[in-house]
């Protein structure tokens, strides 16, 4: 990477409405929580420097919208991710079930260069609660099916909040080393003079 310039990791957040997508971001990056629900409409946005293994980054974390009314106004912004975090209640079985749908949906509207090989992290919310209805064992279960790394935490009580993220970080650096910088150097732009084009017309 070039001495001085941090890379900017997007690191995309999706799942149902109400499972904590933002409540978890803005624990990690503000570290602060409210238990107020606000939905997000279309999508939200921050930004914070971590140090990976040595490298500065910068993560541009998007959280987007859990509802089919805006959620065609997410789908552009898959597109140039470095990793996905698919965000469920552990609380709420509905919730882990549509992972699948939400996970297919980012690979055929982000359209990633390897879709097989896309980082991917599973983020299981609320564990502080006691009224669970998706185990551990179930969710570590389909990740191994899909090629995903688990995570849980609690952004209420900030039970493991900080783990998840430096994992898709460091995915997402690993994306941004085999695809942004192998690219590098491998385009040409050719510029060319328009013809000169004479006024044959004898008109």
């Amino acid at each position: 990477m070039n001495a001085g310039k941090s890379p900017v990791l997007k690191i995309i957040l999706i799942g149902n409405s109400g499972v904590g997508k933002s409540s978890f971001m803005n624990r990690y990056v503000t570290h602060h929580f409210t238990n107020a629900y606000r939905a997000t409409i279309g999508t939200d946005f921050f930004s914070k420097t971590v140090n990976i293994d040595g490298d500065f980054v910068i993560l541009q974390i998007w959280d987007t919208a859990g509802t089919e009314r805006f959620q065609s106004l997410g789908t552009p912004l898959y597109r140039g991710a470095h990793c996905c975090m698919l965000v469920f209640d552990v609380t709420s079985r509905d919730s882990f079930s549509a992972l699948e749908g939400w996970r297919n949906e980012f690979l055929i509207q982000g359209e990633p260069q390897e879709p097989s090989e896309f980082p991917f992290i599973v983020l299981g919310n609320k564990t502080d609660l006691s009224n669970r209805e998706v185990s551990h064992r179930l969710a570590m279960q389909w990740c191994e099916d899909i090629g995903a790394e688990y995570f849980e935490g609690s952004a209420k009580q900030d039970l493991d909040v900080e783990k998840p993220f430096l994992r898709a970080a460091q995915r997402g650096l690993q994306q941004y080393k085999k695809h942004t910088l192998e690219n590098t150097g491998h385009f040409q732009i050719t510029c060319k003079q328009p013809r000169e084009t004479r006024n044959t017309c004898e008109c």
